[in-house]
């Protein structure tokens, strides 16, 4: 199954070529442990396709009969954000194929997005005009609760930053297939469980507190000790479960 956005329609027959040569053709951009991304061009428009992994045989049958697709999540979840005002590349296409069993390939395209930085350079590096960015960043996630949106890979990686002069950012979310939209704003634990895979910083966390806080009208206190409660929580879960796989290599070794 190959279902295209309707604004690039006319350009179908290229995108659906580019999904079928994706194995022989197009410039490789990430070569992941689960999934591919290459970039192809179309009429001087980069195209961003990821080449999701084959599913095992549970979710190969499960994508076929009880649950949508990554690569159809990804495409339907970027066109409910667009619609709803907030930041993503655009989506334009996703192809599934299905065999007797179920779902085997999958991919989902969209418009390739040049970006100046992810959340993950502020984490990671002494970036310029970090606490700017991390109080639009907050603006920005305080507007996606608002509007319902619970994006339940918040984390470093997947939010892209791209500068727009005069001190101002925008932001972009990709990797979209765990998203639950809700059709109300977030209620108050929520938005802050939202906001602990973001960054292990205790200082980040208080800046992002701060700016929250005068948003949603509750103390500052309040808002940081759960922020940073939750946040505190679920790196002792990462962790931990870093040190069971390393022992569980060593084991198999």
């Amino acid at each position: 199954m190959f279902l295209i956005s309707d604004k690039f329609y006319k350009q179908k027959s290229q995108i659906s070529d580019f999904v079928k040569n994706f194995d022989t053709q197009g410039q490789l951009f990430v070569k992941g442990s689960r999934n591919t991304i290459k970039l192809f061009d179309l009429d001087g428009i980069t195209v961003n396709i990821k080449a999701f992994k084959k599913p095992n045989l549970i979710n190969k049958v499960a994508y076929k009969y009880f649950r949508k697709s990554k690569a159809r999540r990804s495409f339907e979840y970027a066109s409910i954000l667009i619609e709803k005002g907030i930041g993503t590349p655009v989506p334009m296409a996703y192809q599934e194929n299905f065999d007797l069993i179920g779902l085997n390939e999958s991919y989902y395209a969209c418009e390739h997005l040049q970006c100046d930085l992810t959340y993950r350079e502020l984490v990671e590096t002494d970036y310029p005009d970090a606490e700017n960015i991390l109080r639009q960043f907050t603006r920005f996630t305080f507007d996606m609760h608002e509007k319902g949106i619970e994006f339940l890979d918040h984390s470093p990686g997947n939010t892209l930053i791209k500068k727009e002069g005069n001190g101002k950012y925008s932001f972009y979310l990709v990797d979209l297939n765990r998203m639950i939209f809700h059709n109300q704003p977030l209620d108050f634990y929520t938005r802050m469980k939202n906001l602990s895979k973001i960054t292990p910083h205790e200082n980040m966390v208080a800046i992002m507190s701060n700016e929250y806080a005068k948003l949603y009208g509750e103390p500052e206190q309040k808002v940081f000790q759960l922020m940073w409660k939750l946040t505190s929580e679920f790196q002792y879960r990462f962790y931990r479960k870093k040190r069971i796989k390393k022992k569980l290599k060593f084991w198999k070794k």
